[in-house]
Order: structure tokens, then C-alpha cells, then sequence
């Protein structure tokens, strides 16, 4: 008697959990409307259209006359960029591009992969895709969502995309080919931009998560840093189901925890305490120059942008002299810090000034400035952890390539906090922001690890049902 009430006792109680146990939280899939005046009752056009970037001679005698008209202030002596973009390397800059860069040249280049548009939710979506150019017989690519942040664009991508699409013609290994999908954040490149309020991460998470849906993938991988990092974590908080593996080379921390306030204190001291690494001390410590010093020194943009940004984004839209320097002194001090020390800013030890200056015109050809600096007022404008996504977890698995001169360090241990399914978290050599902008083959590489790792586990599809 006694044993059959305690099976039934016991068979209840298995019952009782598996009717009441809390499923796994997922965000949900906004319904939005971005375009001009209400959403029509007509169901949406969803064809995708070839594009191409287009330029006239109209467009670059404007620029033109707007770059000879240029008024400079003199920089103070020995200030190198410790003050923002040195005028002395500006004049430089903008005498190379009235007389020696090559519009016409760089559209070239940009439509050298294929591009398209296609309307999701109002809004016409810009998207870089490209195909391997060949595949081994039986192999098949993985599809690869690849999304860049401010003030970056497409063009960041376009030297890791042969890398990724053609490894074994760069020397790398072909154990994973790709199929790259590169969308433009709507309000920036040739995306349109929300012509309605509170267009946010999560609401471009949606768009791009319809986008490869509408392009036939199911399953895919995500990757980005800057904006692309939040964008891909909230689509991997929209479609855990889909998205095969998130490979993040920015990670940052929106809510800090009792423990990861302590670290700050003590993690210099006892970094095995807290989950540091040696790499992590070195990066991290001393907390109050690397930490909050950097955070104060660095953020001032963001705090524009994320309250007023059409007040400083008209003059920028309407200088290109002004675009330049605002969006160039990041490729500087983001790329390396101590190149604040030099009166170039060092910004042509990593890069040319034919890519820099493509990015820029990336942004001044369609004017999408101010629209690309609300993207900040509508992610930051409603407070840091008050969003619903800040308080859900990635369960996906999750890869991050962590670059020296980041902005800021997260380490693992903090990260994990969020992505509880870090599989691969690698301290990379050298490099800083702009990662595929400036080491496309260190990043190459580090995804191809990753996707390795991602697929010798067990299915990901099975470990989730």
C-alpha cells in the first residue's frame, strides 16, 4: 500500500513538473511597419531586385565644390589626435580626395559582388550576396549572416568575403565554404532608413531574420561586432531554432552582477577567483585607466547621438569635410589607442585611404548620417538594462574573437553571464575594432574554428527539441 502511494506520489510529481516547466524564453517577432504614412492593406512586394551603386558627375562636382570650399582651425601644437582628427592630417586627407581618389574606381569595386534590395516591413533592404565561386563535389556552403555597425558599413567585409566564399585560394582551409549574406543596417549605406520612431536592434533583427528567411535559409550562422553584435544577438534571441552558431568579435555587458562588480575590485589580485585570465588582467587592470577613464575619453559620441543626434548630424550631413573627420578619428583611436599619439593618427599603417574614404562616401552618397546616428537614440535613449532583450540569455552556441585594441575588454567569465553556451572564446594576437576591416584573415580564420567546433557537436537542431 505504502509503495503504491509513493509511485503515484512520485508519478504526480513528475507530471506536475513537466506541465508547469518554464520554456526556454525566446523575443518575439515584431510585426512592424517602417515606411511613410500607414501600412497599406496590400500584401508586401517581396521581390528581390538586383542593385548596383550608381554615381554622377553632378554628385562629384557637389562634393567637390563643398571640399574646396573648406574652412580648417589650426590644431594646437604637438596635440597629434589627443583633441579629435589633427587638421594638419586632415588637409591631407581632403586634398587626396578631391584630386587623387577615384569615385568612379571604388563603384567598381563595390559592385564587384553582387548586391540587391528588397522590401521587408516598408523598408527597402540593401544586401551584399555572394555565392563560392566553386564548391567540392558533395559539399555544400553554409550560409553566413555577417552584419556591420556604425560608423562602418558593408565595405568592411569585402576582404574577408573572399576568404570566407574561396578559403583554399587564400591559403586557408577549406573545411567550411561559405555563402555570404551582408545587409546594410536600415538607415545606413543604401538601406532606407525608418521613417517612424523606436527602430531599434531588435526591430533590424527581425528585418534580417525575414531577409534570409525570404532568401531560402532556415539555418544559418550570424556574425558581427559594433551594432552587428547586438543585432545578431537579438536574432539569435528571435530564432535560437535557426541560427546555427553566433560569432561575435565585440561582446559587451549591459547589466553588471554583484560578482562582476567584485571582480573590478579584486580580479587584479585574484584573477582565478573570477574566471580571469592572465590576457584578461593585462587587458583590463589598471580598472580605472582601462575601464572607466577609456569609457569617459571614448564616449561622448554616443552620448550625442543617443540624445540629439539630428542636431550635430545636419552639419555632418551637409560637410563632407566634417563626415570625414568624425568618421575617420574612430578608424584611429578604435583601431589602436596610441595612435592618439601621432599626428596621423596612424590610420594609414592599417588601412589605405581609398577604403576609408569609400566608407565615408558610403555614407555621404546617400546621405544617411543623421539616420544612422539615431540607430543610437533608439537603442540607448530608453536607459541601459531596461530593454527586454538585456535580460534574456543566448543559448545558442557562441563564438568570440576577442581583439586587443577592442574599445573595451569583456572577458569570458563576464560574457558567459549572458552566452551560456560559449564554445569558443579566442584572445586574438592583434587587431582592434573594425576587425574584418583590419585583420580579415585573423577573423577568417577564427570563424572557420568556430563553425568547426559548432559542427563536430551533436546536432544543434536535436539539442534543442
Amino acid at each position: 500500500m505504502l509503495l503504491e502511494i509513493f509511485l503515484t506520489l512520485a508519478l504526480g510529481i513528475v507530471v506536475y513538473l513537466f506541465l508547469t516547466r518554464k520554456k526556454e524564453e525566446t523575443l518575439p517577432i515584431e510585426e512592424g511597419w517602417w515606411g511613410k504614412g500607414q501600412k497599406p492593406d496590400s500584401e508586401e512586394d517581396t521581390t528581390v531586385h538586383p542593385f548596383k551603386v550608381e554615381t554622377t558627375e553632378a554628385e562629384l562636382n557637389d562634393l567637390f565644390r563643398r571640399l574646396d570650399q573648406a574652412r580648417f582651425t589650426e590644431p594646437l601644437e604637438n596635440s597629434c589626435f589627443q583633441y579629435g582628427f589633427n587638421s594638419v592630417y586632415l588637409r591631407k586627407v581632403i586634398s587626396y580626395w578631391r584630386n587623387q581618389f577615384n569615385w568612379k574606381k571604388q563603384v567598381e569595386v563595390l559592385n564587384k559582388f553582387p548586391q540587391f534590395k528588397t522590401k521587408i516591413e516598408g523598408l527597402d533592404v540593401h544586401f551584399v550576396h555572394v555565392k563560392p565561386p566553386s564548391l567540392p563535389e558533395g559539399r555544400s556552403a553554409k550560409p553566413l549572416l555577417m552584419v556591420h555597425g556604425w560608423p562602418g558599413s558593408v565595405y568592411e567585409f569585402y576582404k574577408v568575403i573572399p576568404l570566407l566564399t574561396d578559403p583554399a585560394s587564400h591559403g586557408l582551409s577549406d573545411e567550411h565554404i561559405f555563402e555570404i549574406i551582408c545587409p546594410s543596417i536600415p538607415g545606413y549605406g543604401f538601406s532606407e532608413a525608418s521613417h517612424k520612431k523606436g527602430f531599434n536592434s531588435v526591430s533590424a533583427a527581425c528585418i534580417f531574420y525575414k531577409l534570409m528567411l525570404r532568401l531560402g535559409f532556415h539555418e544559418f550562422y550570424a556574425q558581427g561586432g559594433d551594432w552587428g553584435w547586438l543585432i545578431c544577438t537579438n536574432l539569435a534571441q528571435i530564432a535560437p531554432n535557426h541560427v546555427k552558431g553566433l560569432h561575435l568579435n565585440m561582446v559587451s555587458v549591459t547589466s553588471m552582477r554583484f560578482t562582476q562588480l567584485l571582480s573590478i575590485l579584486l580580479g587584479r589580485y585574484f584573477p582565478g577567483l573570477f574566471g580571469f585570465q592572465d590576457e584578461d588582467v593585462r587587458r583590463m587592470f589598471p580598472f580605472l585607466k582601462k575601464g572607466l577613464y577609456k569609457i569617459l575619453m571614448e564616449a561622448g559620441y554616443a552620448h550625442i547621438q543617443a540624445t540629439k543626434p539630428d542636431t550635430v548630424g545636419c552639419g555632418l550631413n551637409d560637410s563632407p569635410v566634417g563626415l570625414a573627420a568624425y568618421i575617420l578619428e574612430k578608424f584611429s583611436t578604435w583601431t589602436d589607442p596610441e595612435f592618439q599619439k601621432l599626428e596621423d593618427g596612424g590610420l594609414e599603417r592599417k588601412y589605405s585611404l581609398d577604403d576609408l574614404l569609400t566608407n565615408v562616401m558610403l555614407y555621404w552618397v546617400p546621405g544617411c548620417m543623421v539616420s544612422a546616428m539615431r540607430f543610437y537614440k533608439e537603442n540607448i535613449g530608453k536607459g541601459i538594462g531596461t530593454q527586454k532583450h538585456e535580460k534574456l540569455p543566448v543559448r545558442v552556441p557562441t563564438g568570440v574573437a576577442s581583439f586587443p585594441n577592442e574599445v573595451l575588454h569583456t572577458p569570458r567569465s563576464w560574457a558567459q553571464q549572458k552566452y551560456i553556451n560559449i564554445i569558443s572564446f579566442s584572445f586574438m594576437p592583434r587587431g582592434g575594432h573594425f576587425a574584418a576591416f583590419e585583420e580579415p584573415e585573423l577573423l577568417a580564420t577564427d570563424i572557420q574554428q568556430f563553425v568547426g567546433r559548432v559542427e563536430k557537436e551533436e546536432p544543434w537542431s536535436e539539442k534543442r527539441k
